[in-house]
Parts: structure tokens; C-alpha cells; sequence
């Protein structure tokens, strides 16, 4: 822990303040979006379409407007991106927790996923351009502070909402106002290195010239397994335990544990893995392996699939916790591996310009690729529960992750990861 501070004090101010932004923006999220659906279905009494649907709506608003996002950042200035994300989740949790009627839950439900697409491709641009050389490093102690958020913030929003769901709105809303206040006050501006030469091109012209930028679009689109396989530890593997360890407090203790392996291997050996792997192997390489781990990860529940189920006892517990937890550490190694890498190689294969919109554009197509992805598993659970083929989901899984890990190699192996020379940049086309 030592070493993560040392590293953390060597980098400038500004990227020092954007990890700790980080850690701040997932421990306010954190606290108030696990509890949100259990809100509107139970004190608010609206029907389980309507949960969905308000819930479905921050999701679609977040992941439909990245590159809109991303494109602000990259016109307008990082820096004002970031403080309108940052109040605009203000304005939008505090609603969450003042207001009862269905439209205005709709529309603050929306604000705080359009409050994410703001700032996040914002956040990572900017990171990108004061880290320097260092940029894989600072991505891996930013995956650092963004796990201890997650981690934090369920169990204080737990106790907060042991009081009332809107003291945890309020919580959660003030962390974001203040946040937002030392942005506006400590947060040093910074603009995308090539805007003095875009006078003139329009918005629909850079979007066109990021779609004809092929090797970008390939890795985009191969990389979607790795988040589809990393989102199994909130999806496939809490339903897993619950189906073999029940509802209970068993069930209900090894869900928790799959979320602390998760996030505390993360923030104990994030930086060390990545030293590691940069000092041994090319970033293509790092990305592979990174995904061949995830893979793997499903091979312990693929194992367990095969045992009998015990009728109870230890050998249950056993069964419950042991193969979905050691998936749990194998997937969150796997984007250990793959995470900063992930971040250097789309500013690489952006030529280092417009890289917040092509972060944007990047976080849209995998965050349609987690939703499709979620429906396919999802299916696969169910049939696999009717036809009592409980190894068909992690059949699926492991398949996805050698698939996406087979695609990465053949990019490594053909040069398409590498940063493109000079005069092959991808220029925005003009009309």
C-alpha cells in the first residue's frame, strides 16, 4: 500500500485530483444505485415494468450519448465537461430523492446517465494527456482508486439507507456538489492538443473519420467480450451462488465475498501487475493474455457444473462459493492485465487526437455490447435451468473469452494495435 501513495504523490496535481475525482464519483454512485430499484418497487409501490423502465433509461441515456460526450470534451475542453457531468449528477440524485411521480424519475433516472457520458470520456482524455509517457502506469493506479469506490460504496450506502433512501439521495448528491466546487476551483484546465487546427470541420466530418479508422473499430469491437465476461460478477455468478446456496444469509455472505475479491485484489495488486507485464511483454500481448484470463475464469464453474449437488452441508457451501469466487479473482486478474493497456492502445490508435471522442465512441460499442451480450447469457441461464444443462452459461462464457482472445492476437500479430505512423493518422473528412 506503501508503494500504491508513492506512485500517487509522483504524478502532477492535475492527474493526482482526477483519480481521487474517480474514487469519489464511484463511491457516490455506489452508495445510491444498488438500493435504487428496491426504492421504487417498495416504498414508491410502482410495478416491476416501471423499475425496469426507469432504470433502463439511465443505461440507455449514459451509453447512448458517450460520443456526444466525448465530442464535447474534445471541442469544448475536458474541464468543462467534467463540472457539468459532476452537477448534473448533482441535480439528478437529489431528484431521485425528493420526487415521487413517475416522469420526474424518468427524467432525473436520465440526467444522471447523461451526467456519466459527460464526464467520463472527458476524465480519461484528460488523464491520457497529463500522464504522459507514464500513461499505463496512471491507468493502472486509476483502476486503483475506481475499485475502491465500488467497493466502498454499497456499505455506505447500506447504512445510510438503513435511515431513509433519501438521506442516501442527499448523501450522494452533496458528495457530487462538492466535488463539483473543487473542480471549478482546483482542477487546471486542458484542452485536446490538435483544436487550433479543426476550425471548420464539422462534428458529422470527425465521426466519419473515426469510422473509417479501422484498426480502432476492430479492437472496439473485439474487446467487447472482455467487459460482456467481466460483468458476470454482478449478473451470472451472484445468481449461481444463489441458486445452489439459496437466498439466505449464506447466499446473501458469498454474493458479498465475490464483490470484496473483486475489488480488493484490484486495489492490492493492480500496479504490480502492470509493472509486470509492461516489463515483459508488448502491449498487444498484455491484451491477450488479459482476455485468455478471463476465459479461464469460467473453467472452475464448468468443473463444479459437472459435480453432483450435494443435498446440503459444508460439501454445499463448498460447491456455492468456491468455483464462483475463483472466477471472481480470475476475472478481475484477467482486467488487471487488459485495463491499462486497454486505455494506452485507443490513444495509440487514435494518432492522439480526438481521443475523448474516441473514448466515446469506444464506451458506446461496448456498452451495446454488454446489453446484448447480458440478453444472450441471460437466455443461456434460463435454458440452461429448464433443460438442467447448468454448464451451458459457462460453456458460452469460456468460448466468448477464447473467441475475443483469438481476435486480439490476430490484431497483435498483423500490427493493427501499434500506433499509427504520422502520415496515416486518421484525419477528420472534410465537406
Amino acid at each position: 500500500m506503501k508503494g500504491t501513495l508513492s506512485d500517487f504523490r509522483s504524478y502532477e496535481r492535475s492527474v493526482r485530483l482526477l483519480m481521487v475525482n474517480q474514487f469519489t464519483i464511484n463511491l457516490g454512485f455506489y452508495m445510491l444505485m444498488p438500493y435504487l430499484a428496491a426504492h421504487l418497487a417498495g416504498p414508491l409501490g410502482l410495478a416491476g415494468w416501471l423499475v425496469g423502465l426507469i432504470l433502463g433509461v439511465r443505461n440507455f441515456s449514459q451509453q447512448g450519448m458517450f460520443l456526444v460526450g466525448g465530442t464535447l470534451a474534445d471541442r469544448l475542453g475536458y474541464k468543462p465537461m467534467i463540472i457539468a457531468g459532476l452537477a448534473l449528477r448533482t441535480a439528478g440524485f437529489a431528484t431521485l430523492g425528493l420526487v415521487e411521480s413517475v416522469p420526474a424519475l424518468i427524467a432525473a433516472s436520465a440526467a444522471t446517465g447523461l451526467a456519466g457520458a459527460l464526464f467520463n470520456p472527458a476524465t480519461r482524455a484528460y488523464l491520457a494527456a497529463d500522464s504522459g509517457e507514464r500513461r499505463v502506469e496512471a491507468f493502472a493506479l486509476f483502476n486503483v482508486f475506481y475499485q475502491a469506490g465500488i467497493l466502498l460504496g454499497p456499505l455506505v450506502g447500506m447504512v445510510l439507507t438503513g435511515v431513509d433512501f433519501r438521506v442516501t439521495c442527499l448523501v450522494a448528491a452533496g458528495i457530487f456538489a462538492v466535488l463539483s466546487v473543487v473542480q471549478i476551483r482546483a482542477l487546471p484546465a486542458r484542452r485536446a492538443k490538435e483544436t487550433k487546427g479543426r476550425e471548420g470541420q464539422t462534428v458529422l466530418a470527425e465521426w466519419r473519420g473515426i469510422l473509417a479508422n479501422r484498426p480502432f473499430l476492430l479492437f472496439s469491437m473485439a474487446m467487447i467480450g472482455s467487459y460482456v465476461m467481466s460483468f458476470q460478477v454482478y449478473l451470472a455468478l451472484p445468481l449461481e451462488v444463489r441458486r445452489l446456496g439459496g437466498e439466505g444469509t449464506f447466499g446473501t455472505a458469498a454474493v458479498a465475498v465475490l464483490f470484496a475479491v473483486s475489488g480488493l485484489s484490484t486495489i492490492l495488486l493492480q500496479t504490480k501487475v502492470t509493472a509486470w507485464c509492461k516489463s515483459r511483454m508488448e502491449p498487444g500481448r498484455a491484451l491477450t493474455w488479459g482476455l485468455l484470463t478471463m476465459g479461464i475464469g469460467f473453467v472452475p464453474l464448468l468443473v463444479a457444473s459437472a459435480v453432483p449437488v450435494p443435498g446440503g452441508g459444508i460439501s454445499l457451501w463448498l460447491l456455492a462459493s468456491v468455483a464462483p469466487t475463483l472466477a471472481a479473482l480470475l476475472l478481475a486478474m484477467g482486467t488487471m492485465i487488459a485495463y491499462p493497456f486497454e486505455m494506452d492502445t485507443i490513444v495509440r490508435l487514435s494518432g492522439d487526437r480526438l481521443v475523448a471522442t474516441h473514448y466515446g465512441l469506444y464506451n458506446t460499442v461496448c456498452g451495446v455490447g454488454i446489453t446484448l451480450g447480458n440478453l444472450l447469457i441471460g437466455a443461456a441461464l434460463d435454458a440452461a435451468r429448464k433443460a438442467g444443462l447448468s454448464a451451458l452459461p459457462w460453456l458460452a462464457l469460456t468460448a466468448l473469452g477464447l473467441v475475443c482472445t483469438a481476435a486480439l492476437y490476430v490484431l497483435h500479430r498483423t500490427g493493427r494495435l501499434a500506433e499509427p505512423p504520422s502520415d496515416a493518422r486518421p484525419e477528420p473528412l472534410t465537406v
